[in-house]
């Protein structure tokens, strides 16, 4: 593993964990990362995937959410985005419209009267958002919920927390020093990395998770970076840190993002802080004006923000020889959504997947590697895109954003998204996201009555009832999320 960070701590955990013997017959991770360099944050926002990627690796919910003054989410609201009136608002929550795995309702809810929202109306988890909710209770048990749910957390104590358990409990091998050059064999492939103490690192194996500088993947093999820009203009960040009102302040069960005239702000709620920014198109708005939007929305009238550059894209190719690229060396997208993380995680999990038991096996594990990322990295942008090309709003960044035609497909304005528009096993996003945001924006397809039939309206009304109700009696029976967090760094939650 080259490079710590999130990427590398991660990916070095799963693959730790589920190749445990060491030894001739084992298989040894080691991570070599810079002395010098600090590693880069890839966010604070992240998937309900994490919960069991920690679980897999063996870290306990009590330590982490302790130890990473970390929060729990249970999806994203978007506020302003449809026209930026008083009431536009909608949520992409992270629990599956209710019947979702047995039918699609959606369709049934579009020719009624739509007196409620789309997530609403089919899906209990708004009200637990509305009301800052917890997503489970001090009873239930760690990584299990009431509601599905992902976590918010501080990267800065997230990536000590992973290198630790890494370390002392999976046995990862962890050098700190400078890469100097790579030696490569007759075949092209990485025999060893040269360091600056002079130690050589042999390996059969290079996951590249050196950040933006890409070191093995872009330096050595000279894979080229595809650019998003052109597609998504956002490549500017402003971030603050902001500390509560009072200690007693709600913490938001959901990354709340905020339309604004050139891109959006995301505001995190965390245990101790929240982590505030706005992203925006350096096109469309200079930085003095993004300060100017940041400062309003705080309310604030100093601020002291730290300034990211944003470069959209992806690698060409992602695994060449015996090399795999992961975290910020594959690609980076803007956080909408909170794709960096979980991106990890599944690169992660593919190669422990794919690796083969002798290199002869590598090409056809890079193959398939490739062909799924490539789907994957796609399949986000064009889900991120799917958030501005349906907005009324009229400033010169939106109305730019709306002239790219071919995001919506024509077949969604005769059916609402299923299952069978997505030829993958394992989408990055499901149709039911799709829906939450389609919808949410307002999106009006065309009615086709003769499509629906009266069993299943019946259904959809009873179905629709059912989650109204359900909601209304968890939202009676869980803790707020500042109340839970309180409660378990005093006592914990229970061992699985």
């Amino acid at each position: 593993m080259v490079g710590g960070g999130t990427a590398g701590w991660i990916t070095a955990g799963v693959l730790a964990a589920r190749f445990p013997q060491r030894g001739p017959d084992g298989i040894s991770v080691t991570l070599i990362e810079s002395r010098t360099q600090p590693p880069i944050g890839v966010g604070e926002g992240t998937w309900p995937t994490i919960r069991s990627t920690l679980k897999q690796i063996g870290v306990t919910e009590t330590d982490f959410l302790r130890e990473c003054e970390a929060s729990f989410k249970q999806g994203s609201k978007f506020v302003g985005w449809v026209d930026g009136s008083s009431t536009d608002a909608y949520y992409h929550p992270f629990t599956l419209p209710i019947d979702y795995i047995e039918r699609n309702l959606a369709p049934y809810w579009l020719e009624g009267t739509r007196a409620t929202s789309f997530a609403d109306s089919l899906c209990f988890q708004t009200r637990l958002c509305d009301h800052s909710l917890a997503p489970k209770q001090i009873t239930t048990p760690e990584y299990a919920g009431v509601a599905n749910y992902a976590y918010h957390l501080d990267a800065g104590k997230f990536v000590p927390f992973l290198q630790k358990h890494c370390v002392d409990e999976l046995g990862v091998t962890h050098v700190l020093d400078d890469i100097q050059g790579v030696e490569a064999n007759d075949a092209g492939d990485i025999s060893q990395l040269l360091t600056k103490s002079g130690t050589p690192l042999p390996g059969d194996l290079f996951i590249d998770c050196s950040g933006f500088a890409a070191l093995l993947i872009g330096r050595h093999f000279d894979v080229p970076f595809i650019s998003c820009k052109d597609t998504l203009f956002i490549d500017k960040a402003l971030a603050v840190q902001v500390p509560y009102e009072t200690e007693e302040a709600p913490i938001a069960s959901v990354t709340l993002s905020t339309a604004q005239s050139a891109g959006w702000i995301w505001d995190i709620g965390l245990n101790a802080r929240r982590g505030v920014g706005y992203v925006y198109s350096s096109n469309h708005t200079t930085e003095e004006q993004a300060a100017d939007e940041l400062r309003s929305y705080l309310q604030k009238n100093a601020l002291s923000y730290r300034s990211i550059n944003i470069n959209s894209g992806y690698r060409r190719e992602f695994w060449v020889g015996n090399c795999v690229a992961v975290g910020l060396s594959a690609g980076f997208l803007e956080p909408l959504e909170a794709s960096a993380i979980v991106m990890i995680e599944l690169s992660a999990k593919s190669i422990g997947e794919l690796l083969p038991g002798f290199r002869g096996g590598l090409p056809q594990a890079a193959r398939i590697f490739n062909e799924m990322f490539q789907h994957r990295w796609r399949r986000i942008v064009e889900f991120l895109k799917l958030h501005y090309v349906l907005s009324k709003r009229t400033e010169p960044f939106w109305a730019d954003n709306r002239r790219a035609a071919d995001v919506v497909p024509d077949y969604w304005r005769q059916h609402s998204p299923w299952h069978e528009d997505f030829s993958h096993r394992e989408e990055v996003f499901s149709a039911a996201s799709f829906q939450y945001v389609l919808y949410g924006m307002g999106f009006e397809p065309e009615p086709m009555p003769w499509l629906l039939n009266d069993t299943d309206r019946a259904r959809a009304r009873e179905k629709m009832a059912e989650a109204a109700r359900h909601g209304a009696n968890l939202r009676a029976a869980l803790p707020t999320n500042r109340d839970l967090l309180s409660r378990i760094r005093k006592y914990g939650l229970q061992k699985i």
